[in-house]
């Protein structure tokens, strides 16, 4: 969603490296090039105008520090900014009262009945015990989606057909809420085409008889400037107390994200990143600042890497690639481990210049399919040995992953020069302790997906050894 602002951004900079002081000719130029790259983002021109100003006050007049550039300082001071137009710092959930009532609202199509379920998962990965409450009573197919979500998720959903009266309903789910001990209730409310006043009185008694903590709005990214002004009349008439941005994954300008806060007050709590239930995140806004610059979101991708990978089976992995025993069982189970952090490429997104670096080396993650799909034809046996398979067995492995006898052959041969390699240079007896556990586990896979894009199928210096053979020859 913000490739285009950030490349933009990564522009305007440009012209601001090698000088050796700030003047304002030259940061007039930068701040010329972000303004346009925020309007066609879609940023509110009136705020474009005071992030403009502001970043103008604090650069003018500033000496620049001598162990930075002044691009550099540049950036620092529109990444601070650019936090601050954002919200500074994540704003959390109030679930202080027991249970604690979460209502989602929003118009048609902008994703409460998904996101409901996605934030139910992620609460109860905190320990909580959730109840979602499917309150839409006007559309029959939101109750069964939400039902299949809870079952899918393992979240007890609660609904009653025969009710037409949204504030009874919610009356009665809180009473088997406080009855059952739940810690939070997530009220998946109705959605109009527009914000009528029947939508908004039913919602607000529908907050009355909850004593709803939270009134989150659910508004789709790609609606750009019309996400901020329904955000603002939902905010007008409920008194919202956050906002849940979906659809980030797509190829939307951005400018909902950097202007919903200024505009509203609200802060963005929880954005949607694809359709799968785990694409829910909580809104950090000094990362996405980083990310938008360029300056990539390590912390995340750490985060991220913690709660997907398996920590056992990484320190596990770790041991037999010091004592050079690892087979194709391993290597298939940590490339597993790395497509579940998004293949290289969703890797590279959270990386300092991971962007120009994934153009640079032109990655394939389908790549990671075949090779899967190779492994997974392999017997028991041949997965342990991986010597001991010929040319008839690749062309069995070859049928039985759709792929050619050339393509397994690259793979074994190359999987056994890694092998090599390593025990030649001793790579990870070298590390000792200090490599971490989920460096480890994403070593194999990477440095595979690096050497079958070799077409000589050998990215390895032959040694000195046979260097002086051949000269002899």
């Amino acid at each position: 969603m913000f490739d285009s602002l950030s490349d933009r951004f990564h522009d305007a900079f440009k012209s601001l490296r090698g000088q050796a002081r700030l003047t304002e000719a030259n940061i007039g130029e930068a701040l010329r090039e972000i303004r346009l790259a925020l309007l066609e983002a879609d940023v509110n021109i009136s705020i474009v105008k005071e992030f403009i100003d502001s970043i103008k006050e604090d650069i003018l007049g500033q000496d620049v520090l001598r162990s930075v550039t002044p691009g550099q300082q540049v950036i620092k001071i529109v990444n601070d900014h650019l936090t601050e137009l954002m919200g500074s710092e994540k704003a959390a959930l109030n679930l202080s009262s027991k249970p604690a009532v979460i209502m989602m609202v929003g118009l048609h199509g902008s994703g409460k009945t998904t996101s409901s379920a996605k934030l139910a998962a992620r609460l109860k990965q905190d320990k909580k015990k959730v109840l979602l409450v499917a309150a839409d009573v006007y559309r029959p197919a939101a109750i069964d989606q939400l039902e299949f979500l809870g079952k899918q998720i393992g979240v007890d959903v609660f609904s009653n057909r025969s009710e037409n009266n949204v504030p009874n309903l919610a009356r009665t789910a809180m009473q088997k809420a406080q009855l059952e001990n739940y810690d939070c209730v997530i009220v998946d409310t109705a959605g109009r085409l527009q914000i009528d006043d029947v939508m908004v009185q039913e919602l607000a008694l529908t907050s009355q008889a909850t004593m709803a903590s939270e009134i989150l709005l659910v508004a789709d990214a790609a609606l750009g400037q019309e996400a901020v002004s329904v955000a603002d009349h939902f905010h007008k008439a409920l008194g919202l107390t956050g906002v849940v941005l979906t659809k980030l994954d797509g190829d939307a300008r951005g400018g909902a994200a950097l202007s919903i806060r200024k505009v509203t007050s609200c802060p963005i709590k929880y954005v949607g990143l694809g359709e799968k239930i785990e694409d829910f995140d909580v809104f950090y806004p000094e990362r996405m600042a980083s990310r938008i610059l360029g300056m990539g979101d390590v912390v995340s991708l750490v985060e991220k890497a913690a709660a997907e990978i398996d920590e056992k089976e990484a320190e596990k992995m770790q041991q037999k690639l010091k004592k050079n025993n690892f087979d194709f069982n391993d290597f298939l189970s940590q490339l597993r481990q790395m497509q579940k952090l998004g293949g290289l490429e969703g890797i590279l997104k959270f990386l300092p210049g991971g962007k120009q670096l994934k153009n640079m080396i032109k990655i394939d993650d389908k790549q990671f399919s075949r090779m899967e799909a190779i492994i997974c034809s392999m017997t028991k046996k041949e997965r342990e040995e991986p010597t001991i398979i010929d040319f008839s067995r690749k062309k069995r492995i070859a049928k039985g992953s759709g792929t050619s006898v050339d393509q397994v052959a690259q793979l074994v041969n190359q999987f056994n020069q890694m092998k090599k390699m390593i025990k030649k240079t001793g790579l990870f007896s070298k590390m000792g302790g200090g490599m971490p556990a989920n460096a480890a586990a994403m070593n194999s896979p990477m440095a595979m997906n690096s050497m079958m894009r070799s077409k000589s199928g050998s990215n390895f210096t032959p040694s000195k050894k046979k260097k002086r053979k051949k000269r002899k020859k």
